[in-house]
């Protein structure tokens, strides 16, 4: 049998305070938070009506904040700058005409057809960064400048790249920039004034070839391509005929090419019948050469190197 506890109002309950002293003892705590938070307003250097000011503005500051943020996540402010955009173009300022510069190579009409393949033709709506990002994807294109010319014009200034050579591997003719880029295909039948370059990824060895032309200037004029041998060396060949083999590694032709520019000023080499120099091993140069025009060519006799004999010898 249990008995049923009572308690009676305003008696203590068993192990705390009377609840009226638990009461005041709480509005004391409080009193006293607030008497020390009010005696540390007092010791700031502003007054205390200025801090409840500012505590004031920085609240409706953070609530206008919130409500802010609200509004752009449903996209209020786009709607508002869209529907701006659209009034601008009602009254007028609509793209009307696209004007292109520095195109000299490429088909201007894939130009025209980005700049204007816009959801508005309202001038303050036309998003210029995206034209520009979609005229960087075109092969011909190394940069690009999209502006706006009010009332009723877009300005697209193109800068295209430079094609430095053609490129030939399997039995495919394309033309390539300083960095190797295929820009387009070339015909046969119209080849442009530019090297060749021959071989598997020989379009990445552009500025390799770049370099080692520029170790004898007086000859680039007289270059008519160059092969990709290997991955690994060159044969340069010349208009008038000959096959110039270089050595393996950047310093290595670039110094061998550089003599041979000094041996064609000193005994003129090139132009005298010569079909092939061969400079692959340091300190000895080989000749391939016709005995008489159209007659068998001879085969490569190796010989020190210095300036050849006059044509019409095996080998110097």
């Amino acid at each position: 049998m249990s008995e049923r506890a009572k308690i009676r109002r305003g008696a203590t309950p068993r192990g705390g305070q009377p609840p009226a002293i638990a009461r005041r003892g709480a509005a004391a705590a409080k009193a006293t938070r607030k008497a020390v938070a009010t005696r540390a307003v007092r010791t700031l250097p502003i007054a205390p009506e200025r801090v409840k000011a500012i505590w004031r503005w920085t609240i409706t500051a953070i609530v206008l904040l919130g409500v802010l943020a609200a509004l752009w996540v449903v996209r209020v402010p786009q709607m508002i700058g869209t529907e701006l955009g659209e009034l601008a173009g009602a009254a007028g300022l609509t793209v009307k005409r696209v004007e292109i510069q520095g195109v000299h190579h490429m088909d201007r009409l894939p130009v025209y057809s980005v700049a204007l393949d816009q959801t508005s033709t309202a001038m303050p709506l036309v998003d210029l960064s995206d034209i520009r990002a979609k005229l960087l994807r075109f092969r011909w294109v190394a940069d690009a400048r999209v502006s706006r010319r009010l009332p009723d014009t877009l300005l697209v200034d193109i800068v295209e790249r430079v094609p430095v050579a053609i490129w030939q591997v399997g039995g495919r003719l394309s033309l390539i920039d300083g960095t190797g880029m295929v820009l387009a295909p070339v015909d046969p039948r119209a080849m442009p004034d530019l090297p060749v370059m021959v071989g598997p990824d020989a379009n990445r060895q552009t500025a390799d070839l770049g370099a080692l032309l520029g170790a004898a200037p007086r000859l680039k004029p007289l270059i008519a391509g160059a092969t990709w041998v290997g991955g690994r060396r060159w044969d340069v060949r010349f208009q008038s005929g000959e096959t110039l083999a270089l050595p393996e590694g950047d310093a290595e032709e670039r110094a061998a090419f550089a003599k041979f520019d000094r041996m064609d000023q000193a005994a003129r080499l090139l132009g005298q019948g010569f079909v092939r120099f061969d400079m692959r091993v340091p300190g000895r140069f080989v000749t391939r050469v016709s005995r008489e025009p159209g007659a068998e060519v001879n085969e490569l006799v190796a010989t020190p190197a210095g300036p050849p004999a006059p044509a019409g010898t095996d080998a110097v």
